[in-house]
């Protein structure tokens, strides 16, 4: 089977702009409605977004999490991000199953320890009933 691929490198804001944030026939799209909710810390919509069967692989620890988790520290107001700066997103589709990997520069507070990280991410989406859902998220920490 052979991808469709898409290069994007844009902003949050940008993407936003162009009109894409709820076309949920874009999985670029989904994406930057993921991002864009969890620097809002938009539970609900991340709720929507995230399959039912989420897992996380944190960026910082390399540890497990699944959706309820990670829905609970953000509805606590424990973890808070204040920037995701995507780029070089790349968009490979397998029919309902998009695979998006890219660059990401993130802060925010943990508590009230403040962070930063870049990193490399993939995050697999699938399409249900005509909506893209992330199904799973894992980000490697890098130096640039």
């Amino acid at each position: 089977m052979t991808p469709q691929t898409h290069d994007r490198n844009a902003t949050v804001l940008e993407r936003a702009e162009a009109g894409h944030m709820h076309n949920q026939s874009d999985p670029l799209a989904a994406e930057q409605h993921f991002f864009s909710s969890l620097i809002g810390g938009d539970v609900g919509a991340l709720d929507r977004i995230l399959g039912d069967d989420f897992l996380l692989i944190d960026v910082m620890t390399g540890s497990e999490m699944k959706k309820p988790d990670l829905l609970a520290v953000l509805r606590s107001g424990q973890l808070k991000f204040e920037a995701i700066e995507p780029a070089e997103s790349q968009v490979r589709l397998y029919g309902i199953t998009a695979v998006i990997t890219g660059r990401t520069q993130m802060s925010g507070r943990f508590g009230e320890i403040p962070f930063t990280a870049r990193s490399r991410y993939t995050h697999v989406f699938v399409k249900e009933r005509n909506q893209w859902r992330l199904v799973s998220a894992q980000g490697t920490q890098i130096s640039n």
